[in-house]
């Protein structure tokens, strides 16, 4: 068992390896758009996941999740090799990825933010010339109807 520290910087050193590996060394077009966005490895040391994101083409198009997929998978050999060869490990643990879904959630939490914010200016707006209904101070007053010697008998 390695140490926490060992761990995670051996987990991020493989994260590395492999988002550099992806980006100038396997030649493949469906790894072009795919982003390592965190790694983490098991305290054995016998397993790295990779976390990663797909974009599309354009803003507008959505990513091939599929085609990234079974880039990785294809790939996953070839990357396990030259992190072999650059970490020195005596083990050189098996690589698995997943789909990061922090950016979802992110932008779902977005939309919620900004359906909430428009929904507040809606407020606002119809609050703006709004008067009370009732009068100005709804609360009674009795000391117009108490006489000063009241409290004396």
């Amino acid at each position: 068992m390695a140490g926490k520290g060992r761990a995670g910087r051996l987990g991020k050193r493989i994260g590395e390896i492999v988002a550099t590996a992806i980006e100038h060394e396997i030649k493949d077009p469906r790894l072009e758009f795919i982003t390592i966005t965190d790694s983490r490895i098991t305290a054995d040391l016998r397993v790295a996941t990779l976390y990663y994101t797909v974009r599309g083409r354009t803003l507008d198009d959505e990513p091939d999740l599929e085609a990234a997929e079974a880039a990785l998978t294809a790939a996953r050999g070839r990357l396990r090799t030259m992190v072999g060869k650059q970490t020195g490990v005596k083990f050189t643990p098996e690589l698995t990825f997943v789909l990061d879904a922090v950016p979802d959630a992110a932008r779902h939490m977005e939309e919620l933010l900004a359906k909430a914010r428009a929904q507040d200016e809606e407020v606002r707006r119809v609050a703006e010339g709004a008067r009370p209904a009732g009068d100005e101070d709804p609360y009674r007053r009795d000391e117009e109807t108490e006489q000063p010697g009241d409290d004396d008998r």
